[in-house]
C-alpha cells in the first residue's frame, strides 16, 4: 500500500471512532428531566404524627401511601425516589407505617420523628404564647369598619336603552 492510501485508512478510522463515540462526548447538550417517583414528604409533614392517631388522619397528614400490605390493612409504604437529570444521582427515602388496629403504633424508615410522637394526639397542647398582659392575642381590627372601596349602584339597562 502506499502511504497516500495508509493516512487515508488511519484518518477513516479516526473520524469512524471519533463519530461512534460523539454522543458520549456531547452528552451534557442533551437535556434529561428529573424523574421524581412515589410520596415527597417534607420533615414538617412526619413531625406531625403522634402515636394513637387514626388511619385517616395519617392519610391526611401524609397522604395516601403507594403500597399497602396486600394481606393486612396494617402496614402503610411511603416511598419516594428521584433521579436527576443532570448527575444521575439517586435519592430513596421510605417510611413504613403500623397500624394496632385503627391506631398508629409504630413508625420506620429515613425520616426523623418528632420528640413528641409517643405523646398522643388528645393529650398533646398547642405551644403557650405569652403576653405581657396575660391576655389573649386579638387580632387586628381596621380602625373604621367602612367599605374599601365605593361600589356605585347601578340600574340595569333595558334592551330598548342599550341600542339607542
Amino acid at each position: 500500500m502506499t502511504i497516500k492510501k495508509k493516512s487515508l485508512t488511519l484518518l477513516g478510522a479516526a473520524a469512524l471512532s471519533l463519530s461512534l463515540s460523539g454522543c458520549g462526548v456531547f452528552d451534557y447538550l442533551i437535556y434529561k428531566p428529573d424523574i421524581p417517583q412515589g410520596n415527597y414528604m417534607e420533615k414538617q409533614q412526619v413531625e406531625k404524627l403522634r402515636i394513637d392517631m387514626t388511619k385517616e388522619q395519617v392519610e391526611y397528614v401524609l397522604g395516601r401511601p403507594v403500597l399497602r400490605d396486600s394481606f393486612s390493612d396494617d402496614t402503610w409504604y411511603y416511598v419516594y425516589h428521584y433521579k436527576s437529570g443532570r448527575d444521575a444521582s439517586i435519592i430513596h427515602k421510605e417510611l413504613i407505617i403500623n397500624f394496632d388496629g385503627d391506631k398508629l403504633a409504630e413508625v420506620k424508615g429515613d425520616y426523623e420523628l418528632s420528640s413528641e410522637f409517643n405523646t398522643p394526639l388528645e393529650e398533646s397542647k398547642l405551644p403557650e404564647i405569652n403576653t405581657p398582659e396575660g391576655d389573649p392575642l386579638i387580632p387586628e381590627q381596621r380602625p373604621q369598619a367602612e367599605p374599601l372601596v365605593e361600589e356605585k349602584e347601578t340600574q340595569p339597562e333595558t334592551l330598548s336603552e342599550k341600542f339607542e
